[in-house]
């Protein structure tokens, strides 16, 4: 199972950034996912999480402005970013705490702690 997150880029103070993270394999079940970001010399943290159900946490800090979806069906996790402010320019990462799948010998397996690569938002002027 790979989680490939997608984009991120350089936008403007007050501008609008939307971030996808889709989860490749033979899946059956997720989960948690979210998203997390580490800024320049700072520890990673928290961002949003949604959970199977669509129950959706945000840090203060982007309360407001920032919104995550996912599409249980494509495996997918979305963080629409809006009124973006210089402080938001981190690596942003996905995350999903529990997948199952099936693997290559029919076998249902979990896995925990799965993180994507990596996707970097600046925002400057």
């Amino acid at each position: 199972v790979q989680l490939q997150a997608s984009g991120g880029g350089l936008v403007q103070p007050g501008g609008s950034l939307r971030l996808s993270c889709a989860a490749s394999g033979s899946i059956f079940m997720i989960n948690r996912m979210g998203w997390y970001r580490q800024a320049p010399g700072k520890q990673r943290e928290l961002v949003a999480t949604i959970t199977h159900n669509r129950v959706t946490d945000y840090a203060d800090s982007v309360k407001g402005r920032f919104t995550i979806s996912r599409d249980n069906a494509k495996a997918t996790v979305a963080l629409q970013m809006d009124t973006l402010k210089p402080e938001d320019t981190a690596v942003y990462y996905c995350h999903v705490d529990e997948v199952g799948y099936t693997d290559f010998n029919g076998q249902q397996k979990y896995m925990f702690d799965n993180w994507g690569q990596g996707t970097l938002v600046t925002v400057s002027s």
